[in-house]
């Protein structure tokens, strides 16, 4: 059983970039472009097993997103991954309380990122 990714980013050539990656890996993929779109294919019934998120997107950045995703029902514990070109440590602070499961800085190679997949998500 393949697990769904689910890639949030304004830009298309990162999100493209990624949904290869994962696809190569035997994932499935779900993509949004910002965090206002995300969260409406959640509420429409996507039901993602880990989410990507960049941090800086239009209409609704990944922060918000996060607080967003916490509060909706079956998702509350989804592994969360933040994929940014932010390294600020207070910004990473504020992604984990609000229920960020992990911080990426971009660029990560397509191997590094399988492998923190496999960590946060059982059986992927």
């Amino acid at each position: 059983m393949s697990k769904t990714i689910m890639i949030v980013d304004d830009s298309a050539t990162m999100v493209l970039s990624l949904k290869s990656t994962l696809e190569m890996n035997g994932f499935k993929v779900e993509t949004a472009g910002d965090g206002a779109q995300a969260l409406t294919k959640l509420k429409g019934g996507v039901k993602p097993d880990l989410i990507i998120t960049d941090i800086n997107m239009p209409n609704m950045g990944g922060l918000e997103l996060i607080k967003n995703v916490r509060t909706l029902p079956g998702l509350r514990f989804t592994p969360i991954l933040t994929l940014t070109t932010e390294s600020q440590a207070e910004k990473r602070d504020e992604g984990k309380r609000l229920g960020a499961t992990g911080w990426l800085v971009k660029p990560v190679a397509g191997p590094d990122l399988v492998k923190v997949i496999k960590q946060v998500l059982p059986g992927a």
